[in-house]
Formats: structure tokens, sequence, C-alpha cells
């Protein structure tokens, strides 16, 4: 009931996850990232815990492949769930089940993932595709969010629309970004309007927030403060 991508930013090494279905708070329920280590996105009759324990695989060092086997393993219901996994090789490994409602597939390119169930048809995920590809001068989230409003615009999510979400890591166990439309007449357009209204404050907030490396952060809200202003400046 659901379209997808996965995706790794050749420039700054964050995964990003992207989705959209005619569903009620899909980024509860589909995306997960181990920061610096792989992502997930799992849907049709979702099982969380592809997500919950895939994670957990990925960060034990298994590879795409292995830990879609070993959760398929596990679970009686999988002819029904549809799920895709990129680790941090770039490796890519996907299942879609017997019993999974067309439209229903996957395709993948360099550097991205890209799974459906429920959809108008093989266009929506093509169409994600080229366009994510066409867009690689694109900051990260508006080159996810550009790619899954072309899917959309070739048919999408069959029944129609009703919630999106954007999950974003780099380093950290925290998420870079992670915005959510759950119930919204046009859930793609809510989250481009978020990803705009998080550069008011939070990208420059974020940038001081404590790390691994830096379990202290930056305290000085005069540094931010500048960064604000510096932004501001640029745009008038």
């Amino acid at each position: 009931m659901t379209w997808s991508i996965i995706a790794r930013d050749p420039f700054t090494g964050q995964f990003g996850i992207a989705v959209a279905t005619r569903f009620f708070a899909v980024g509860a329920r589909v995306p997960y990232i181990a920061a610096g280590v792989g992502a997930i996105a799992t849907q049709a009759f979702v099982n969380p815990y592809y997500g919950i324990d895939g994670v957990k695989l990925l960060r034990e060092g298994l590879n795409a492949r292995d830990v879609l086997a070993a959760l398929l393993a596990t679970d009686d219901g999988r002819e029904s769930r549809q799920i895709h996994i990129m680790d941090a090789s770039g490796e890519i490994a996907a299942h879609t089940g017997r019993d999974c409602v067309d439209w229903c597939g996957h395709v993948a390119g360099s550097g991205f993932s890209i799974a459906g169930n429920m959809l108008a048809g093989a266009d929506v995920l093509d169409e994600t595709a080229k366009t994510y590809i066409a867009n690689d001068s694109l900051p990260f989230p508006r080159r996810l969010l550009t790619a899954m409003r072309a899917g959309e615009a070739a048919g999408g999510d069959k029944r129609g629309k009703q919630s999106a979400a954007l999950l974003i890591h780099g380093e950290e166990e925290w998420p870079a970004l992670d915005i959510r439309a759950d119930d919204h007449p046009d859930p793609l357009g809510e989250l481009e309007r978020l990803e705009h209204v998080s550069h008011e404050l939070w990208v420059h907030f974020r940038d001081s927030m404590p790390t691994r490396r830096n379990p202290t952060g930056n305290t000085d809200r005069s540094v931010i403060d500048a960064s604000i202003q510096a932004a501001r400046a640029r745009q008038s």
C-alpha cells in the first residue's frame, strides 16, 4: 500500500528514506535507518521487526542480502510483506511477497532502491527513479521529495494519498531530518513545506547538538544566532 525510496547521498554519506501511501502515519511504520550502516523500508503488510531487527543485524556487520535472508526465515507471513534494504557498501536486497497487491515490485540503481505495492503501475517506480537520477544537483532532502513527487504524478498509490515521511541520518544515532505528514490531503506537499521550514532554525541548531565526537556540542547561542543571520542575509 506504499512506495518508498532508500538512497545514500554520495556527497555527505547520509542515508535517506522517503515514503508515501494511502494509509495513516506511514512514517511511524516503514522507515528505519542505522546511522552510517544502512537503511530498511518495511511495507505492504508491515512487519515492524523487519526494521527493528534488521538495523540491529546491519550494525552487527551483516550485509543486506544476509539481513534479508535472516528476516524472511523467521516470518511465515513473508509472502504478504515487502522489504528493501541498503547496506553501507551500497549493496541492495529486496523482497516482494507473492501475495502483495498489484502493481508491486522493485527497481534499483547506483545509490538508490525503490519499492512499492498497490500502485497505479510500474511507471510509479520508473518515474521516481528517473527523477532521482536526473536531480543530483539538488540538496539531498529535496532530491528525495522531488523523486517522490514524480512517482505521485505517475499515479502513486492507486487508492489515493494520506501520509508521507522523510527520514535522513548522517553519522549520529539521532536524525538529521525526521518529518512526517500523518494525515493530510497533500502529504508530499506538506513535507516540502516542512523541509523549507527546517532551514529557518533547525538546520542551524542541528550543527550545535551533541555528537559522539563532541559530546557537549555547542551551547553558545551567539554562534547559532550568527548562523541564522548569515543564512537570512544570503536569502535577501
